[in-house]
């Protein structure tokens, strides 16, 4: 592929970069700067975001930030059915569990390596993940979600939410926007509220009243009568019903620990007779008791069940009783460092 050094740029600095590393953001600009004609954005909100990214012309787009500004950027071209047309660029800009996702799509974390291979990469087109409410996965699909949501600290359950609206529009989760660096009460000047944690505490308190209680993967102490405000251990694992292709995985009958949906072959794992289709999810089902994981890939996977809440890259969809995934292959295209 060409170079992109001379060409126009959109260059969209995401508002949690510019506070998490202002000098990252400045480094990243020079770059970018000196080797093509940048329109530089500042957006202050999702609104504006979409705006800037909606009047970009003929500018290829850059965005500046972590990942869930690049989810942002994808989500809102793939809502306008604009996604394949489109090369993206990201300087990754955050924490290491932040741009995880960039790192893991062959992004360089590195500030001046990254704002390079912008300038001198190439278009790689992508796999992703569309499911059946029309949100999007680029890395990786993982259920259950609710507990890895508060590991990673950067969101709560979005009840009937897909992840494409929140990447598009994460105001949307009032909860969330209390709480992210960024939202409407976020830091002033790099520096946190006294009142930061309060919030944070909201957002849990919000999510676990949500939640129903089919969907927290426990059941309740035998004795306590299910009575209110009792203590549940949690489970064994949750019960789904998974297919891939068709083929039943796993069914009601038997707990599963963990379900793991990766587009694009991109988890470094061999399966069996895969053979190199690109096409095709890698499907891991994980048991509990030691139990082997039962490796596949498809085209599709739907997993059904109690109400269950999933991972989608940095985001959190749910509850749902059933959701399909189906792989779109080359459905974007990302530049990346030459080799």
């Amino acid at each position: 592929m060409d170079s992109v050094r001379g060409h126009p740029l959109l260059v969209v600095i995401d508002p949690d970069a510019r506070s998490t590393d202002g000098e990252a953001v400045r480094i990243a600009k020079d770059v970018l700067c000196a080797g093509a004609g940048a329109k530089i954005c500042l957006p202050e909100g999702p609104e504006e975001f979409a705006r800037m990214l909606a009047r970009r012309g003929q500018r290829r787009p850059v965005v500046i930030g972590d990942d869930r500004a690049l989810l942002r950027v994808v989500g809102l071209l793939h809502k306008e059915r604009e996604l394949g047309g489109v090369p993206l660029s990201m300087v990754p800009v955050g924490s290491p569990a932040a741009v995880a996702l960039s790192r893991t799509l062959g992004i360089p974390t590195d500030t001046v390596a990254a704002a390079r291979a912008v300038l001198d990469g190439g278009e790689r087109p992508m796999d992703l993940l569309t499911d059946d409410s029309d949100g999007i996965v680029l890395g990786s699909l993982r259920i259950p979600g609710g507990s890895e949501a508060t590991g990673a600290g950067r969101g709560a359950s979005v009840p009937q939410q897909s992840s494409a609206v929140a990447a598009a529009d994460p105001a949307k989760n009032p909860a969330d926007s209390l709480a992210a660096p960024g939202g409407p009460v976020g830091a002033v000047n790099g520096h946190r509220p006294w009142w930061k944690p309060y919030a944070r505490t909201a957002r849990t308190a919000l999510s676990l009243l949500s939640a129903p209680a089919a969907g927290r993967w426990a059941a309740p102490r035998s004795g306590d009568g299910g009575r209110a405000g009792a203590r549940r251990p949690r489970g064994p694992g949750q019960r789904l019903r998974i297919e891939a292709d068709g083929v039943l995985l796993a069914d009601l009958d038997r707990p599963v620990r963990g379900v793991s949906v990766v587009p694009g072959g991109r988890s470094g794992v061999d399966f069996p007779g895969a053979g190199d289709d690109g096409e095709l999810a890698e499907v891991v089902v994980h048991w509990g008791g030691g139990t082997r994981p039962v490796r596949t890939r498809a085209r599709a996977v739907t997993v059904s069940g109690a109400d269950f809440h999933y991972r989608a890259d940095a985001l959190i969809g749910g509850p749902v009783r059933t959701r399909t995934w189906t792989v779109q292959p080359g459905a974007w295209r990302l530049q990346l460092p030459r080799g």
